[in-house]
């Protein structure tokens, strides 16, 4: 496989599904955009080298033309002198200078053809990569908030597995329920229940010492 080929292959590669299979898509992105470089610097290389050999045949055809056009001057210039023999040879090497001339001219079309065939794909390539580029940070970024996600997720997961939350609630309702009873025991004034047994005989006492000074008083009154 060529290397565009391969490059074409590493560009066509489904992003968000070997994201899902990466341990760290963070370092694997950055690797692929590296991979994606040197590829392209390679894909240069060919490229030059074939504007390198096409260029040099160009140079082949049109130094093989100027041989055929200067033999052919020369087999005019023996023609005039009168020399047939001389502009027969002139002539012969004309012929196989055109037919060297011909073959350059076809080899400079078809390298002419791979050139622009391998420019294209190579600017198509520079956009590839550049658009790779461009999605680098938003990737990376996706990755991030992914894993900060999935930490949150596991956070809370193991806090509320652990009842940890539970146990702070159960424990805030408990402590809400002792302040409610101060708080009615304050209102009630700390005093004790009007059933307590203490109270009433405390009670009884008084009524009997009120009664007693009430009849020593009409005793006094009647005398």
């Amino acid at each position: 496989m060529s290397i565009f080929g391969k490059m074409t292959d590493i560009f066509k590669a489904n992003v968000n599904d070997m994201l899902d299979r990466m341990e760290d898509p963070e370092k694997m992105v950055k690797q692929m955009i590296v991979e994606m470089e040197e590829g392209l610097t390679k894909a240069t290389s060919s490229l030059a080298k074939a504007m390198a050999n096409e260029q040099s045949l160009r140079k082949q055809h049109a130094a093989a033309s100027e041989q055929a056009r200067q033999w052919e001057e020369k087999a005019g210039m023996a023609m005039k002198a009168g020399n047939a023999d001389l502009a027969r040879q002139a002539l012969e090497k004309k012929l196989s200078f055109d037919g060297q001339a011909k073959q350059y001219e076809t080899m400079t079309a078809q390298a002419s053809a791979t050139t622009a065939q391998l420019r294209s794909q190579l600017d198509a390539l520079k956009m590839k990569l550049d658009e790779a580029r461009m999605k680098q940070s938003t990737l990376v970024a996706r990755s991030q908030a992914a894993k900060a996600q999935k930490e949150f997720s596991t956070a809370i997961g193991t806090a509320t597995g652990s009842g940890a939350f539970a146990k702070f609630e159960k424990m805030e309702r408990k402590i809400e329920s002792m302040e409610a009873e101060a708080q009615a025991f304050s209102e009630m004034g700390g005093t004790l229940p009007q059933d307590d047994p203490f109270a009433k005989l405390e009670k009884d006492q008084q009524l009997e010492a009120e009664m007693a000074k009430l009849m020593e008083k009409m005793g006094q009154g009647g005398v």
